[in-house]
């Protein structure tokens, strides 16, 4: 790796963690010794890089530090474009064109000699298996309760054909390659339950929201899944 990429991978190392990084982690992740560190993380100090922190302790970038956002490495570029795929054969068509929308954006943009990353990519996601039930909601509308933070009203179809109405607040909304599912806390049986999403017959926001702090129903819910992970029986 060439010295002036690597100085560029700190900054991205250390722009993605929100905790210190320590030289030994950087030099593993890098394939570089810790001195270089030390003296590459130096240079870019003096280079008015706001990294705090030292040898020991960890680095941080300051959260104010703005960089050119479209300085794409190779393996950057084709990251992106296998996510995109991914998504616009999975999605809903709101987010299936927003993935077209991005790639065509970073096609614009990056030097000539990348674009064959994009248009002749060496990556590719696994094609959508047909057959799969189509959803009869909006998905759009779920994920915005999900950034919200308000409740959902559900008419819910079991495995056996059993309806019933709930009132769910979402975590996250999932997607595999032959379902998407709702993940959110139920009111009716008091913890997190699954939804999916084929099974949802009618959908509506609230105006009522969950009343938790921002990442609270988030962390509560990783908490319970590496607990049913962690039961006996149970496949990671």
């Amino acid at each position: 790796m060439r010295r002036a990429d690597r100085l560029f991978q700190i900054i991205q190392i250390l722009r993605r963690s929100s905790r210190p990084v320590t030289a030994a982690a950087l030099a593993d992740e890098l394939e570089v010794s810790k001195r270089t560190v030390y003296r590459d993380v130096a240079d870019l100090m003096s280079q008015r890089v706001p990294i705090e922190g030292e040898a020991g302790f960890g680095y941080l970038l300051s959260p104010d530090y703005e960089m050119p956002p479209l300085m794409l490495t190779p393996a950057e570029i084709e990251a992106v474009v296998l996510g995109a795929q991914w998504v616009a054969g999975r999605a809903d068509k709101t987010l299936a064109n927003a993935a077209r929308d991005v790639v065509a954006k970073i096609t614009a943009i990056v030097p000539a000699h990348l674009r064959p990353l994009i248009l002749e990519p060496s990556v590719g996601a696994r094609p959508v298996i047909p057959g799969a039930e189509e959803e009869s909601i909006d998905l759009s509308m779920l994920r915005a309760a999900v950034r919200e933070g308000r409740k959902l009203r559900l008419c819910y179809r079991s495995d056996a054909g059993e309806e019933t109405a709930r009132t769910v607040w979402p975590v996250i909304l999932g997607y595999s390659d032959t379902s998407r599912i709702l993940v959110a806390w139920c009111e009716l049986r008091q913890g997190f339950r699954h939804f999916r999403t084929e099974r949802i017959l009618e959908a509506d926001m609230l105006d009522e929201g969950h009343g938790l702090r921002p990442g609270e129903l988030r962390r509560r819910w990783s908490v319970w899944r590496e607990a049913e992970l962690r039961k006996p029986g149970r496949q990671s």
